[in-house]
């Protein structure tokens, strides 16, 4: 089933004229649970890895010897979402809350192992033929694939990610390896996403404000600052307000192409560490797919499901529930990525 982004609460460029100038598109991914193979863009799906390959690995000297057991995780998320679903709606039995308690226990794996290269966890894959706003890759490569560490241990804090982005070209592979590495545990849950097909849909986006012209953005925060007021003078507790950042200009959840937010932090500059090109944002991967106030964004074929409960089909959780913007060269697609998280 396709997903559809409702019209927009306003009309953005009739307030304000000069975005037109801005507007660009940016694919919204809309994953849900499924069964994708090989063949598909998805996340947390099987990945189109060559059998004669070796599977991407974390060398950094970092302990991983002791979390949870993938397994497990998924365990515990179906044993809780199916006790969701039940009528009414009362939550898990005494029985399975014996078991997620069972399921969220740590282990420890082996020696040998804790000191081993740690294999990645393949997170998601992305065809050109599938996704508008996907860029071609270095030589033409036509597939992107996303892989992470499940331990924050990396960079200079000792408490960062570590990604690994490869782009192939798929008619190249032959062979596909059919049971490739997995780790036996994880530091964190949230790095572990649960299969999912995707339903792309090409919308419109507007920059963040912060980084339009200074006289364009003062007066767009000025206009939403009057619709507050207007809003708290109606004493209608159940009004929302509607807002550039959050209804009119970019999209929540995973999508390709567009944009980056700053709502977290000041926009820093992304150029290129290789050849100083300011990079375009090339994938964002968020912790749910809108959010709980308004819902703007939800699709239209999903008006009547839970807000809360079906906003995060992944599983996917990016720091404190935030979003990752990754970056790319648009000069030399080759070059090392960068990424932000807000």
């Amino acid at each position: 089933m396709s997903r559809t982004t409702p019209s927009r609460p306003l009309e953005v460029e009739a307030l304000f004229p000069e975005l037109s100038a801005y507007r660009g598109t940016t694919t919204r991914l809309h994953p849900r649970p499924g069964r994708p193979d090989a063949a598909d863009s998805s996340v947390g799906g099987p990945l189109l890895w060559p059998a004669d390959e070796p599977w991407p690995v974390c060398t950094e000297p970092h302990s991983h010897a002791r979390g949870r057991r993938p397994t497990d995780i998924h365990r515990y998320r179906q044993i809780l979402a199916s006790a969701w679903r039940r009528e009414p709606d009362s939550g898990p039995t005494d029985e399975e809350r014996r078991l997620l308690e069972q399921l969220e226990q740590e282990h420890r794996v082996q020696e040998a192992a804790a000191n081993d290269p740690l294999p990645l966890i393949g997170l998601a894959q992305f065809y050109r033929r599938d996704i508008p706003d996907l860029p071609a890759g270095p030589d033409d490569c036509d597939l992107l694939q996303v892989f992470w560490c499940p331990f924050d241990a990396h960079g200079p804090t000792g408490y960062g990610m570590l990604l690994d982005l490869r782009w192939r070209r798929s008619w190249e592979v032959v062979e596909v390896q059919a049971a490739p590495p997995q780790p036996q545990v994880v530091g964190f849950e949230g790095y572990v996403p649960e299969p999912c097909v995707l339903h792309p849909e090409q919308v419109a986006t507007y920059p963040f404000a912060g980084l339009l012209p200074e006289d364009l953005c003062a007066r767009i925060d000025a206009w939403e600052e009057a619709l507050e007021e207007a809003e708290q003078s109606a004493d209608d507790d159940a009004a929302v307000p509607v807002g550039y950042q959050y209804d009119l200009s970019i999209p929540p959840g995973w999508r390709v192409g567009g944009f980056a937010s700053w709502h977290a932090t000041d926009p820093s500059p992304m150029d290129c560490l290789t050849c100083a090109t300011p990079m375009h944002l090339l994938l964002t991967i968020d912790s749910s797919e809108w959010d709980g106030g308004s819902g703007s964004w939800k699709p239209l074929e999903e008006q009547d499901l839970p807000t809360h409960r079906s906003a995060t089909p992944t599983e996917v959780t990016v720091g404190r529930w935030g979003e990752l913007n990754i970056f790319a060269c648009p000069e030399e697609p080759s070059h090392p990525h960068r990424w932000s998280i807000q």
